[in-house]
């Protein structure tokens, strides 16, 4: 990932709920990063070093199962950002993150992140807020995998991806999507064929344009509308809503408690 140092306005609608003052500090701190497709941010187990995030793209976070299928768990764009719970809180990893659709991003050491948190209240606000919207897309996914036909599926991840990256063109192919939504590529293909015949989207040399959104949120469940209305709160809400402060956690190299401070 070739980086640079972060210039020009703010493309990450979570770091622009931040106000100004907090805004230009974290900003002298960000360096603007391209993110390859397919590129692995995290795996499980690791202790994440840095924070991204997103202007372009999406970086999807899946969970491994041993028959080698993977499904996705969450997908964050432009309005949220991957690493936040590390910065509150240093645990390893519970889940693959891997850049799902190629773009940039703003990224940040962790354990200086983590410093401006705790002397800062707006960024530990907006810390808290992400991981609260992000635990709530984890979980109606969850209930989507379990409860929707996979049209309708289909429909909420692509008009996700396109809320992520901020764009109606995506490029992903079947087998992308399908590992996404741990089905297999044939039933991805059978359906993306159905909606390509009706005028909702367009499939092509792994691409996918959207041609119809209205009638894509029609087709949607409800989960898209859910998750979408999560983010929306998210990036208009003020960041200096109360959060809990920092707080003892245990260092398990010793055993022993340790006080995080402002």
């Amino acid at each position: 990932m070739a980086a640079m140092l972060f210039n020009g306005h703010c493309e990450n609608r979570l770091l622009s709920t931040l106000p100004k003052a907090e805004s230009d500090l974290l900003s002298g701190h960000l360096k603007r990063v391209v993110l390859p497709a397919q590129s692995i941010i995290c795996e499980v187990g690791d202790t994440p070093t840095k924070a991204y995030f997103p202007h372009s793209g999406a970086i999807a976070l899946v969970v491994g199962l041993s028959s080698g299928q993977t499904i996705e768990t969450a997908l964050i764009g432009r309005d949220g950002m991957v690493g936040g719970f590390a910065a509150l809180a240093s645990h390893p990893a519970s889940c693959r993150a891997i850049v799902r659709l190629e773009g940039t991003a703003s990224v940040i050491d962790i354990g200086l992140l983590q410093q401006m948190a705790n002397a800062h209240e707006h960024v530990r606000s907006m810390l808290f807020r992400h991981e609260s919207v992000l635990l709530a897309q984890t979980q109606q996914a969850a209930a989507c995998n379990a409860s929707h036909g996979l049209e309708a599926r289909l429909c909420r991840w692509i008009l996700r991806a396109c809320d992520a990256s901020g764009k109606a063109m995506l490029a992903a192919t079947q087998e992308d999507i399908a590992k996404a939504l741990g089905v297999r590529r044939t039933s991805i293909t059978t359906v993306a064929h159905t909606m390509q015949k009706v005028g909702l989207i367009k499939f092509r040399r792994g691409r996918i344009e959207v041609l119809d959104v209205g009638a894509m949120r029609g087709s949607a469940c409800e989960c898209y509308a859910s998750v979408a209305g999560h983010y929306d709160q998210l990036s208009c809400a003020p960041a200096g809503i109360e959060v809990p402060q920092p707080m003892a956690v245990t260092d398990q190299a010793n055993g022993h408690n340790r006080e995080i401070r402002p």
